[in-house]
């Protein structure tokens, strides 16, 4: 989670790839909990939409586990692509600290000399 985008990776169930239906209800109970403030457009108000979301979403299907550790790798390196932190673990809402706190990285995962793991191995 940033400050203005999100990335997320999931399995969807066999058979199932309603993404944009998971996606509405995730942004609406969010949506929910945010207090309202922000500006809108006249559109917007219209429809009764926050202005907190895009209205669209971007989807990729994972083709193997190489590919799923690239796409992992970049949604905890994307604070620092950012300019939010200086280190991938220092982004407090990162899923990077669970695979840290179980020893699969370290601390200075993706840091240039540190030695964290597998960022450009």
């Amino acid at each position: 989670m940033l400050p203005d985008h999100l990335h997320c990776v999931r399995r969807l169930p066999d058979g199932d790839a309603d993404n944009a239906t998971r996606w509405r209800h995730i942004k609406t109970r969010f949506s929910r909990m945010v207090p309202n403030g922000e500006r809108r457009s006249t559109r917007r108000l219209a429809k009764g939409e926050r202005g907190i979301w895009q209205r669209r979403f971007w989807e990729h299907l994972i083709l193997d586990e190489d590919n799923l550790q690239r796409h992992v790798d970049y949604i905890h390196f994307n604070p620092v692509k950012h300019g939010y932190v200086q280190r991938a673990a220092d982004w407090r809402y990162s899923s990077l600290h669970r695979e840290i706190s179980r020893g699969l990285v370290g601390k200075d995962w993706a840091v240039e000399d540190g030695g964290g793991g597998r960022w450009g191995e």
